[in-house]
């Protein structure tokens, strides 16, 4: 089994590919990561920032050229990873039948946060992400009427730390779904 993981932010400098080189740095084979723009920087490499900090965590980015997001790209995506509700809403504009398998790194993270281990089992990183989804969406019940901001901040044009900050917040909600996906 072969799972497509696509992460969607503005100008796939910077979230997005963010988020494709860590997950190409942890999943197996079997899932494929990919990640493209809204109004994306065609052509453009990893923001210099991002790479550093990707670089220093032991992600070093390798190849990477911003693209911009079509309905194929969405189509063929198994698990769609936008970076705000924003993002989100801009994918199911595209192509509105992703609604089950489009959700916020932010949110994923945070749902993925309570499930108990071993709800997600699987013989592979495809099987194990192909079940933590629909586990993970059962946990929405256990977070309402609370505060959610699953937005990650763009950090495109501004300082150092806030590239620290938009990474920081990958990292907070990547954690959990990769500590679901090994429990």
């Amino acid at each position: 089994m072969t799972l497509t993981v696509l992460a969607v932010c503005t100008g796939n400098i910077c979230r997005s590919p963010a988020v494709e080189t860590l997950l190409r740095g942890v999943l197996d084979t079997s899932v494929v990561v990919g990640s493209a723009g809204t109004n994306a920087m065609v052509g453009h490499p990893i923001a210099e920032p991002m790479a550093e900090l990707l670089t220093a965590g032991g992600f070093p980015p390798v190849g990477f050229a911003a693209r911009q997001l079509t309905t194929d790209l969405i189509e063929q995506a198994d698990l769609i990873l936008a970076l705000t509700p924003q993002h989100r809403a801009d994918v199911l504009e595209y192509v509105p039948s992703a609604v089950r398998r489009t959700v916020t790194v932010g949110e994923l993270g945070r749902l993925s946060s309570t499930l108990i281990p071993g709800a997600v089992v699987g013989q592979d990183d495809a099987a194990r992400l192909a079940a933590l989804l629909p586990a993970a969406l059962q946990e929405r019940p256990r977070h309402v009427g609370r505060h959610h901001d699953d937005g990650v901040v763009d950090p495109y044009g501004h300082s150092a730390a806030t590239y620290r900050r938009s990474y920081d917040q990958i990292l907070d909600a990547l954690t959990p779904v990769m500590a679901a996906l090994r429990a």
